[in-house]
């Protein structure tokens, strides 16, 4: 009886260790996502949590990724990248328009009436990053997907129906290539991150800011101005992100894992995720509409006084790259290709 009872215990302990081992084992890495939007807002919402779960799933459970949102890691937005490469996160959500010029072949899509439509435009990011960033512009941290919001607009104090009604208003702009749009439009281009919109807006630091529809549900944009001016057609402007991950992190991943990673990443996450963003616009923009603030759309054929506004700024663009040794007109010449031949 003693020794039946012993070898139960000793049975159940076994069981009970290699319970412990077995919880141990099934969650093999913890990765640390940050990123710059509360948790409300629609990427953090509808793409990188859709994607979280994807990924655990996937993995068994093995991989859990946690989720900081509004910079709670520390630091600004800018540094976002850069803490993807140091290792201070894992992985990060961010706009290359953060850091000016540090990612010169991504501004392609940031050109002024560039892109029409956001899953065209992020599927062919993708194929020239394979081909013409990864070992680049990104060279230094490992980028699992690349695209770009549903078309940039206008959010104002005063109506907008033509380039001279900017004249002298101060305009939060979103990168280099809009800033610079900004001045050629007459308007006063004001730099920040989008989290600061909305003070700014309040206390009359500005007269208006660029951004996508979907973006201003969050930030309460339409509380805060009442007038919005977009385009048919190519929009005025776009913003390019980058899903980015610490190298040495995902080298020190076993190759299911990786796979787990690779699997889930690349053009489909990257088609899914601007599109994401860019059907979030409908909704938002009906709140806009249902507040009763006034919604100016210019024309395909009115839009062609903006856009030979906004000629210089290709040209500007083509020199500056051409000093780094890239050549801006055939990366125009082939975004276009590659968005004009997306199904």
């Amino acid at each position: 009886m003693t020794l039946r009872r012993t070898l139960l215990k000793g049975i159940a302990a076994a069981a009970l260790l290699a319970g412990t081992v077995s919880a141990a084992a099934a969650q093999e890495v913890t990765l640390k996502l940050h990123q710059f939007l509360p948790q409300q807002a629609n990427v953090p919402k509808l793409v990188l949590d859709v994607w979280i779960d994807k990924v655990q799933t996937a993995s068994n459970g093995r991989i859990k990724i946690d989720h900081y949102p509004s910079m709670q890691l520390g630091g600004k937005p800018p540094e976002l990248i850069d803490q993807a490469i140091d290792g201070v996160a894992d992985l990060v959500w961010g706009v290359n328009g953060f850091t000016p010029g540090r990612f010169p072949r991504t501004e392609v899509f940031e050109l002024p009436f560039m892109v029409q439509d956001a899953r065209a435009a992020s599927a062919a990011y993708w194929q020239m990053f394979e081909k013409h960033m990864a070992d680049a512009d990104f060279k230094d941290v490992k980028i699992l997907a690349t695209w770009v919001h549903g078309p940039g607009m206008l959010h104002t104090n005063k109506p907008v129906a033509q380039p001279s009604d900017l004249n002298g208003m101060k305009i939060r702009g979103g990168s280099r290539m809009v800033n610079q749009l900004l001045e050629k439009l007459g308007a006063v281009p004001v730099g920040m991150p989008v989290t600061a919109i909305p003070e700014s807006l309040s206390k009359g630091v500005i007269d208006g800011a660029t951004i996508p529809w979907e973006v201003t549900t969050s930030l309460k944009v339409p509380e805060l101005v009442k007038n919005h001016t977009e385009f048919d057609g190519p929009a005025i402007y776009n913003l390019t992100f980058v899903l980015a991950m610490n190298k040495a992190k995902y080298d020190s991943l076993p190759d299911d894992l990786k796979k787990v990673i690779d699997d889930n990443s690349g053009l489909e996450l990257s088609v899914f995720a601007g599109g994401t963003q860019a059907d979030a616009d409908g909704p938002a923009r009906q709140l806009a509409v249902d507040a009763g603030n006034t919604i100016v759309t210019i024309s395909a054929e009115d839009a062609k006084a903006w856009e030979e506004l906004a000629k210089p700024v290709y040209d500007a663009w083509i020199a500056d790259v051409k000093g780094k040794g890239i050549d801006g007109q055939a990366l125009i010449d082939e975004a276009r290709a590659l968005m004009a031949a997306y199904k």
